[in-house]
């Protein structure tokens, strides 16, 4: 059935909303149990945010040890860690090896395709779906079926907008998997939390994650937010690269952590500040800001650097020194004049100082919509170990709409297909129930 000759009232043994990896994925555990799957989604075609993560590369799952894996979910840890050590990041590889996808292990620890590319694992996973092995059921796919909830009190008929006009489904079993609210334009846009919440189902706010920030102005540059339009127009796009950040918040908590980030017009992203985005949201969220220390030069110590900053430079002017003692030029020396007043640029104590530990101070998370994820969603304390909503039997969640967030590196991706798995688990279980 197709959305062209859709009738305006069915019935159906599953309802999948949501086609995007852990929609998907709850539909293959449920085909390949013989059980008859309807998956609904708002836009024209699945797995597009799936397609846009995959533009620069794939990057499937993270072949670090799984103890280690598990430590990435924060609070979540414990809800998420049954899921992942049933199907987890092994079994990522040998799902996309099923589909005829090798892949390979980067030198970050980073699993990706060997092509680098989403779009020919989609489509073979789609082929499957539709064409399964002997004995599974073909997934029906309705595009263009925008959830606009229930029709009266959950559990009664759940209501789309189609192109057919108002279509109403009666469903043994409902799996939602509406994602979260980052980037909806590709069909996660959070509109479902107030009709979720509207039922009784608890929710917390969806907030941005692995998201980028504005930075809070420099007194040097009389600069109430942003950086100085010399900063902005000649760095926003760079990347500081071989830096490290380190930050403390007012509970304590800590984060230190290599890499690189890239300078916005107004601000900070890039991975090193998205792997840093949730301690740092939550301290804004405390305290309406948050501030981290950029090490410029990471492997270099403190007194190696203080001893060439000091180091006699003759007629050579300071961005010369710099650049010739520690390789100090480009963006980093650009930040280093933005936040530094003269005084200090002239101080080799206070220079060296900062060149090791350079405050910065962050004031807003950018717009959720902007972000690669996002936090909140529904809590776990509403969901039985199945992913079923206790208060509502026979409703089920998974993916990015559940209460959890994690850093990029494949650690996204995992949980949300490992969410499915459960999901899906689940879903049969509770059919096998109603059959008995």
């Amino acid at each position: 059935m197709t959305d062209s000759n859709a009738v305006s009232s069915f019935n159906v043994d599953v309802a999948i909303i949501g086609g995007g990896p852990a929609g998907l994925m709850a539909a293959e555990v449920l085909s390949r149990a013989g059980v008859a799957v309807h998956l609904f989604d708002a836009m024209p075609s699945v797995g597009r945010k799936f397609l846009l993560a995959g533009k620069g590369g794939l990057n499937l799952t993270h072949a670090e040890p799984l103890d280690s894996f598990v430590t990435r979910f924060g609070t979540a840890q414990d809800r998420v860690q049954p899921m992942l050590q049933h199907w987890g990041p092994q079994a990522v590889r040998d799902w996309a090896a099923g589909l005829g996808i090798d892949t390979f292990v980067g030198t970050s620890n980073r699993v990706f395709p060997t092509d680098m590319k989403a779009a020919p694992l989609l489509r073979a996973w789609l082929h499957r779906l539709r064409h399964p092995d002997e004995g599974g059921v073909p997934v029906v796919f309705h595009m263009r079926h925008r959830w606009q909830g229930w029709t009266g009190s959950p559990g009664g008929p759940l209501s789309f907008n189609a192109p057919s006009g108002q279509v109403q489904i009666q469903a043994r079993a409902t799996v939602l998997a509406l994602g979260g609210a980052s980037w909806a334009r590709l069909g996660s846009d959070g509109a479902w939390l107030p009709w979720l919440e509207a039922a009784g189902v608890a929710v917390s706010p969806l907030l941005p994650s692995n998201c980028g920030f504005d930075v809070a102005g420099s007194a040097a540059h009389g600069v109430a937010q942003g950086w100085s339009s010399h900063f902005s127009e000649r760095f926003a796009g760079q990347p500081f690269k071989s830096v490290a950040i380190r930050a403390t918040d007012s509970q304590g908590q800590q984060f230190h952590r290599k890499g690189e980030f890239v300078a916005t017009a107004t601000g900070v992203e890039g991975s090193l500040v998205y792997a840093a985005s949730s301690l740092l949201r939550d301290e804004i969220a405390r305290n309406g800001q948050a501030s981290f220390d950029i090490d410029l030069l990471p492997d270099r110590s403190a007194e190696h650097v203080l001893a060439q900053v000091r180091h006699p430079r003759g007629s050579r002017s300071l961005s010369s020194h710099l650049k010739s003692r520690l390789g100090l030029d480009g963006i980093k020396m650009g930040i280093l004049h933005e936040r530094l007043d003269k005084d200090a640029m002239n101080d080799p104590v206070r220079l060296a100082a900062s060149i090791k530990a350079l405050p910065v101070t962050v004031c807003t998370a950018r717009p959720i919509d902007e972000a690669i994820s996002s936090a909140g969603g529904v809590r776990w304390a509403a969901l039985n170990p199945d992913l079923m909503v206790q208060a509502n039997p026979g409703l089920f969640c998974a993916g990015e709409m559940l209460d959890w967030e994690a850093p990029t590196g494949g650690y996204l991706l995992t949980a949300c297909l490992a969410s499915g798995v459960a999901a899906g688990e689940g879903v049969r279980r509770w059919i096998r129930g109603l059959s008995a």
